[in-house]
């Protein structure tokens, strides 16, 4: 067995599969070390939704890291489409970002006006025409941002594809593999030891969302916490919906292929479980039915939660670490691993090749933020 690559993996939820999936097509030795299976943690619990403006406000680093995320999908899903035959099921039909207050619609004309200027494809619409779009909406909402360019897709597929897709750039995959520590010498880390034994790396990817902290003191890593999410599907035997539609608050309905809805997310902080609560449920169909009345006729698929990587000032953490050599981070993308996955591949593993990244943010997204105080 190989036991040592140009880079090792810690984690293989979407964003390791992604680094290694662009470290590997540009000839470089690596390997995934995950704990459990591929994607079996928040990447196959969440959405999928790709919504680069329904949760991004502000501009600057984060929004310019999501745009240049989701529009990098449409030819990913299509490269990892002909190597790995994995369909993830991207869908394109926008979505509508729907205010249910007066005071809702006040501060989304607001958003909306900000948005247009950098997209002129988003924009407010009124209660008439949110129902023309989804006719299923309910009467009593106030109006909706409109935004075309987001999409969404199945995450669980995307992740298994870019992993797929490593492989057949020739990384090598290794599940049930439990970091146990890192192997240290003066200040720079050689590689990993494991449940399978020692794998050495000339550089480490700490990727393993909510976990991250197992591997190195909060003193030098910053702090990252999980915020649990439950979700629930049903299914319609009739088409409720045709775009995804979000809250203000992160609630959101995603219409997936066969009738099938997800419905989410509570947001419980600091939980480690994986636990689903009545409360939680009744939370979220509540919300759906207000929403879209006619999803009280669909059936009870399951009900699930994930943990999300969430950091302090929300933004993930990306890059070498600025006191231990050869360690690099990619963790902490909260609501938005899946949007961000494919820049975050591409960003991260040009950076470990040694090639200057071409986004100025990038620096943005370093720990030294947090160890200066930037945020």
């Amino acid at each position: 067995m190989k036991q040592h690559y140009d880079v090792l993996l810690i984690g293989g939820g979407i964003i390791s599969s992604s680094i290694a999936y662009h470290l590997s097509k540009q000839g470089a030795s690596v390997a995934i070390l995950e704990r459990n299976q591929i994607g079996c943690e928040a990447s196959s619990a969440a959405a999928g939704i790709l919504g680069a403006q329904a949760e991004i406000d502000e501009e600057g680093p984060l929004l310019d890291l999501a745009i240049k995320s989701r529009s990098m999908f449409p030819e990913l899903v299509k490269e990892l489409k002909e190597k790995t035959a994995i369909d993830v099921e991207l869908i394109q039909k926008g979505l509508l970002k729907v205010a249910v207050t007066e005071e809702d619609a006040h501060v989304l004309k607001k958003k909306a006006a900000q948005h247009h200027r950098w997209d002129e494809h988003v924009r407010w619409i009124d209660v008439k025409e949110a129902r023309l779009l989804e006719p299923g909406l309910s009467p009593d909402i106030y109006g909706a941002i409109t935004i075309p360019g987001d999409g969404q897709l199945a995450p669980a597929k995307l992740t298994q594809a870019l992993a797929h897709g490593a492989l057949y750039h020739g990384a090598d995959v290794f599940e049930y593999c439990d970091v146990h520590s890192l192997i240290m010498e003066n200040e720079t880390v050689k590689g990993v030891q494991t449940s399978k034994g020692s794998f050495y790396g000339e550089k480490v990817v700490i990727a393993a969302g909510s976990w991250a902290k197992r591997f190195i003191s909060s003193e030098h890593l910053g702090q990252v916490f999980p915020v649990k999410g439950e979700c629930i599907a049903l299914q319609s035997h009739k088409p409720l919906l045709s775009k995804t539609i979000f809250l203000d608050e992160g609630f959101y309905l995603v219409p997936k292929t066969g009738g099938r809805i997800v419905i989410g997310a509570t947001k419980l902080q600091h939980d480690f479980t994986k636990t689903i609560s009545a409360q939680g449920i009744q939370f979220l169909l509540n919300k759906a039915s207000a929403l879209l009345p006619a999803i009280k006729e669909a059936t009870f698929e399951k009900a699930w939660a994930g943990l999300r990587p969430q950091t302090n000032d929300g933004w993930p953490y990306l890059g070498e670490h600025p006191e231990i050599a050869n360690l690099h981070m990619a963790f902490g993308h909260y609501r938005n691993g899946i949007l961000l996955s494919a820049a975050t591949g591409k960003i991260m593993a040009d950076a470990l090749l040694g090639k200057k990244p071409n986004h100025s943010f990038f620096t943005s997204f370093q720990l030294t933020r947090v160890m200066e105080g930037v945020h």
